[in-house]
């Protein structure tokens, strides 16, 4: 059955990075068929950024305008084992700009929605970006620049306070590296050192 995967979050966190290790990983690693939907052209550095990775790594890519064009760029992909959604960055206040990106994540119908955090970002920071966002039905929370981070009591705070489980923690920039799934014991040794635990 198609897997389908989208990134949300803030601008400045790292999303495109992230869904290219993620893409990456499953079509070198797992040896799955992959497809890359790009949601939204504001951001044209994003595009070229994310059409350059998909041209190196020879993985299919669709760049959606308008909402309505999400199923018409999924059908397309529809023998693709895992489809993975990039979306363009939105700042958390701009909750109409959200709301708009809310609605390609609807008509996606995405099984995972990961919210990408920044782990360098501070709890009150932390606490509007989950709060303005929560329209996007993220069920999934990736931790970014963790490399970044001067502590990690914050990561543990945002978990708790959503109640989202933490799927993926990242380390830096490197494709297809820097990157783990995350787990309990990896966040209470982070957080019990104050450093950064593969």
């Amino acid at each position: 059955k198609q897997k389908v995967v989208a990134l949300v979050g803030p601008t400045g966190v790292g999303k495109t990075t992230t869904i290219a290790k993620l893409a990456a990983i499953s079509k070198k690693l797992e040896k799955k068929e992959v497809a890359l939907i790009y949601a939204d052209t504001y951001r044209i550095g994003a595009i070229e950024q994310l059409r350059t990775f998909a041209a190196i790594a020879d993985i299919p890519m669709e760049i959606v305008y308008q909402p309505r064009e999400m199923k018409t760029a999924l059908a397309k992909f529809k023998s693709r084992d895992i489809v993975f959604i990039d979306t363009v960055g939105r700042s958390p206040r701009a909750k109409k700009e959200i709301a708009e990106l809310a609605r390609f994540i609807g008509e996606a119908n995405p099984q995972e929605v990961h919210l990408v955090l920044s782990a360098s970002m501070n709890n009150r920071a932390l606490k509007e970006v989950t709060e303005n966002f929560r329209v996007t039905a993220p069920n999934r929370i990736i931790f970014s620049k963790m490399d970044e981070a001067v502590t990690f009591g914050q990561v543990l705070n945002i978990a708790h306070a959503t109640g989202l489980p933490v799927s993926f923690l990242t380390t830096g920039q490197s494709v297809p590296d820097d990157i783990s799934v995350a787990s309990n014991m990896q966040l209470a040794r982070m957080v019990y050192t104050g450093e950064v635990h593969d």
